[in-house]
């Protein structure tokens, strides 16, 4: 990374900006909870958001790893001044701990679990929120310290800390490590296979080994796709992992799984602008569901990650295509170019907007990988392998090959742009082959000249081999040439997108009814708020050029003919990198006058009128909007129904679940519950349990609910009012499932706050 820098360009400009971030950021606010988990006074308050909660200490870890970076591509001394304050502040508070133990939250939970007797769900552990995920980006924070800075005290308090990782698991069977993967866990082997590179100590990868969780890794190394209801980030660092593991042991069954685990996420989970998932979670395969919650931030900064891995062991353009897409228009996408910050979710829902972190008091994950992902543009632009040069990207840059006397600097205003330039600025004659990407998108010729002199190099892999002595003053120039093109979804043939070369064009949509702000600490508080109308794209005629057309060639911006409908508009689109603060659409309703005359989007109709009457909404069984509802629970357990593609949470024998709800305390409320009409008795160890329940908020009564089996094969919704002396002047309730001995609450597969009654 550090034999590559940016010139100027969309990268300069958001590397620039994400490096003031990082400055901004207070290290001993940061440090914070990490004086607060061994009971010692911070020098500054914490932050808010997620470094007020149980997660707290994950944003060092990712601001270590950020500042590494970013310090090993810029140089800046003032950047590695502070990581160096960082990590003597991470080892004097190690200093205490006589096991070598350091994270922004106490080691109570950890304690639990190297008894052996511990509790475990999909985001719980010892009673903590996702502790190893937490810690896991302090691991690899200290690791990039070392080996981007080289900091020797960074790799001391990372080999403290690993060695007291490995100390408290030995203890553990392997069913009951097996059993402690059941809640997410990070890239734990990937740092622990790190751990075994850097020291050549087997026990840390002994230790990489066993942090593989097997049910999730096995079903792909036979090559089936069991990913549907599952948490996509929770997978995305088991495979980068197992990646690493490959590279460290060479067994093929890791390279089998990771090869697997990428072709099925990229070719039949991902959406136009390279991201995944919705409200978190991998959904049903070749589905592309739009909505306010989809394309995680994180998912996209892994899945760059692990692209690197399946290029590194078989170079192929395919790879780079893929990356390409990711990076323009997911990754420099998610970062506001004016404030500086980073989006959480990607919104796909036509008419919403971008809903990006505050600077103090957010600190989600995609804040942290967010706080990452500038300080990685230099890292695949080129990729050196033997006696070969890959040109994968095409962005201003200089890269300095030392050993063979050589220095290149790419000009190029792609993808505004259609050609690049390659100056050889420093060589003596050194022999090198210079491989350049010849893109999936390309509408013509790449008309590559050195010296004004055409040539006809061979196509490897996706790849123009170049093969010479160089000099300096050598250029090579290459034509980029691109047109319009559209995506057409998976799952429905009329909902396209539009592209130009690998740009994913956004209608801008204006500010029609936009908030006063979309820098916010609560990502999802906007999750129901009103959209507006978006145009049908009416058209009978295939080629695009004859209906969208460039008005402005230095801002790549688009306009179609009339043919929005209703009312006959024009309809604006801009590269999606560079919509911000406005509504946009990425996906169209596309069809012709017949199709449109009779079209009525039932489902839209339906989702409007909920989103209406929605004042709050929780989807049980799915890690962030629980949390955001400070869900509690005893005897719980969740789960995912394939039939009708949704999560739930119930509750058994003397159990109970409960989440704190908004409400408006100024109108009549009512509590919208969704079940499966299939659930009724069940039987489990050959007892039977009835689904019989009560429901209740602020702990007085208001329903009691039993579970009949209606309706198999569908979700039903049951409307119950709530006595408006219980919500009367107002902001929060808590709504709580319970159940008795012998008894099942739930499964409930939604759980709402709407203010009208509703039959939906």
């Amino acid at each position: 990374m550090n034999k590559v820098v940016l010139n100027s360009g969309l990268f300069k400009q958001s590397e620039e900006k994400g490096k003031s971030y990082l400055l901004y950021l207070d290290v001993d606010r940061l440090v914070a909870p990490c004086y607060e988990a061994i009971g010692k006074e911070p020098k500054n308050k914490r932050y808010g958001g997620w470094e007020s909660m149980e997660i707290a200490g994950h944003s060092i870890g990712h601001w270590l790893s950020a500042a590494a970076m970013m310090y090993h591509v810029t140089g800046d001394e003032k950047m590695k001044e502070k990581l160096d304050y960082a990590v003597a502040e991470l080892s004097y508070l190690q200093s205490f701990d006589s096991e070598g133990y350091v994270s922004g939250f106490a080691k109570d939970c950890f304690e639990e679990v190297f008894t052996g007797d511990f509790r475990v769900e999909s985001f719980g552990l010892g009673g903590s929120w996702v502790p190893w995920y937490s810690i896991h980006k302090i691991y690899a924070g200290l690791i990039d310290a070392y080996r981007l800075t080289g900091n020797i005290q960074a790799l001391a308090v990372v080999k403290n800390l690993s060695d007291w990782a490995y100390k408290g698991l030995s203890k553990l069977t392997d069913e009951q490590f097996q059993r402690m993967l059941t809640c997410e866990y990070g890239g734990m082997n990937e740092v622990m296979a790190d751990m075994y590179e850097i020291t050549n100590d087997p026990r840390y990868l002994d230790l990489a080994i066993r942090f593989c969780d097997q049910s999730i890794l096995n079903p792909l190394i036979e090559g089936v796709d069991h990913l549907e209801g599952q948490h996509a980030n929770t997978q995305f660092p088991k495979v980068i992992g197992a990646a690493k593991l490959y590279d460290v042991t060479e067994d093929e069954v890791y390279k089998k799984l990771v090869t697997f685990f990428w072709e099925q996420v990229i070719n039949h989970r991902s959406y136009v602008i390279g991201g995944n998932s919705n409200a978190e979670h991998f959904g049903p395969i070749d589905t592309e569901p739009l909505g306010v919650l989809t394309t995680e931030t994180c998912n996209t900064y892994n899945m760059l990650k692990l692209t690197e891995y399946l290029f590194d062991w078989s170079p192929d353009s395919r790879y780079m295509d893929y990356y390409e897409n990711g990076l323009y228009n997911h990754i420099l996408a998610s970062q506001d170019p004016d404030s500086g910050m980073k989006t959480y979710f990607v919104s796909t829902e036509p008419g919403h907007f971008k809903v990006y972190c505050s600077p103090d008091d957010s600190f989600w994950c995609c804040t942290g990988s967010g706080m990452e992902n500038p300080a990685r543009y230099t890292k695949n632009i080129y990729t050196r392998k033997d006696n070969a040069l890959y040109v994968n990207l095409f962005i201003n840059s200089t890269i300095t090959l030392e050993d063979k006397e050589i220095q290149l600097v790419q000009e190029t205003t792609f993808p505004t742009g259609n050609k690049s330039e390659i100056l050889v600025k420093e060589a003596n004659g050194a022999e090198l082959s210079i491989k350049i990407r010849v893109p999936y998108w390309l509408t013509g010729n790449m008309n590559t000249r050195i010296n004004d002199e055409l040539v006809n190099g061979e196509v490897i892999n996706g790849y123009l081999e170049l093969k010479r002595e160089w000099t300096a003053g050598d250029r090579i120039v290459f034509d980029l040439p691109m047109k319009l093109h559209r995506y057409v979804s998976k799952d429905d043939p009329q909902k396209q997108a539009f592209m130009y070369g690998p740009i994913v064009l956004a209608g801008a949509l204006g500010k029609e009814n936009f908030p006063e702000t979309d820098i916010v600490a609560d990502h999802q508080q906007f999750n129901n708020y009103k959209l507006i109308d978006v145009p049908t794209l009416v058209t009978a005629e295939d080629d695009l050029d004859k209906w969208i057309k460039l008005i402005d060639d230095k801002t790549l911006t688009f306009e179609t003919k009339a043919i929005g409908q209703p009312g006959s508009v024009v309809v604006k689109m801009v590269p999606f990198y560079a919509l911000h603060h406005e509504r946009y659409t990425l996906y169209w309703k596309v069809m012709n006058e017949k199709e449109f005359a009779s079209f009525v989007d039932h489902e839209k109709e339906a989702m409007e009128k909920l989103r209406a009457i929605t004042v709050d909404h929780v989807q049980p069984g799915e890690q962030q909007p629980e949390k955001d509802h400070q869900v509690k629970a005893e005897n719980s357990e969740t789960g995912y129904l394939n039939i009708v593609h949704q999560s739930w949470r119930d509750a058994k024998d003397v159990g109970y679940f409960s989440y704190q709800m908004a409400v408006d305390g100024k109108l009549p409320m009512f509590l919208l519950v969704t079940y499966y009409g299939g659930d009724g008795k069940h039987y489990i160890d050959g007892k039977a349990y009835q689904r019989d329940f009560t429901i209740e908020v602020d702990g007085s009564h208001v329903a009691k609910q039993t579970l009949i089996s209606s309706k198999a094969g569908e979700l039903i919704d049951v409307c119950y009012p709530i006595p408006t002396v219980l919500t009367k002047n107002k902001e929060k309730v808590e709504v709580k499932f319970t159940s008795t001995e012998g008894n099942i609450a739930g499964g409930i597969y939604g759980v709402r706050i709407i203010n009208a009654n509703t039959e939906i």
